[in-house]
């Protein structure tokens, strides 16, 4: 769908935004009353988990920053980039050091920057990211807990957890704090979150209101049938 089709799909099913945008296109989202949840930044590709990548990556978050504080948007995405042989000890130290260097900063913007956590298990292109560094959700909540900012949280994403360590609803009431968005999908295979899949989100859906959690879920699946249909029934199931 272009932008636009889904900003008049979005406001047809009462969605307040279209994420993972980027500042060009929030003229258009505005036009429509919506906003941009997350706003996107430097790509998975690269990250935090490397020294020499750091740079760009933090050159862009702040430039991301900049604007969605500017359009009243509340968070960027972010990523740790590839392990390429590194130990998890020295990656999150890395991550660490690297994620308080804009931490100061989206605290003054009154921006959330969301590290988000992929599955390393599916090869499949756009549905798993073998090597990727944040690909634990603790590993994740702990690089936050250490970064050690409110404006620095996980992107907690519902299919890529289920795939990696399953047990959903328990970890996100043990790191509720430490969340600062969610993202769907079916499993396996990232489609419909309706009963051909495994992930009941119902519950789940539940289970993130009984935490308090009053931010937005990113609907993040990839439809196989009719897209419209889809996302509809995705809203039903997670209108709790």
């Amino acid at each position: 769908m272009t932008l636009e089709e889904l900003c008049v799909v979005a406001v047809r099913l009462g969605l307040p935004s279209v994420e993972l945008t980027t500042p060009n296109d929030f003229p258009s989202l505005k036009k429509h009353g919506l906003v941009c949840a997350l706003t996107t930044s430097h790509g998975f590709s690269k990250g935090f988990a490397h020294v020499e990548e750091q740079a760009e990556c933090l050159k862009t978050l702040r430039e991301r920053i900049d604007a969605s504080a500017a359009a009243g948007f509340p968070s960027v995405i972010t990523f740790s980039g590839f392990r390429r042989g590194i130990s998890d000890e020295a990656g999150t130290k890395n991550m660490v050091d690297g994620l308080k260097k804009i931490a100061g900063y989206a605290e003054e913007k009154k921006v959330t920057v969301c590290l988000e956590m992929l599955n390393s298990k599916d090869k499949t292109e756009m549905k798993g990211h073998p090597d990727y560094f944040c690909d634990d959700i603790d590993r994740s909540v702990e690089i936050c807990r250490l970064v050690g900012s409110e404006r620095v949280k996980v992107l907690f994403d519902i299919y890529h957890v289920q795939i990696m360590h399953g047990d959903v609803i328990r970890r996100i009431q043990q790191h509720k704090e430490w969340i600062g968005h969610y993202h769907t999908a079916g499993v396996p295979g990232r489609n419909e979150i309706d009963d051909t899949q495994e992930v009941n989100y119902g519950p789940i859906m539940q289970a993130i209101v009984g935490t308090g959690y009053r931010g937005y879920v990113g609907q993040e699946f990839i439809p196989l049938r009719d897209k419209v249909t889809s996302l509809s029934e995705a809203v039903r199931i997670c209108d709790v």
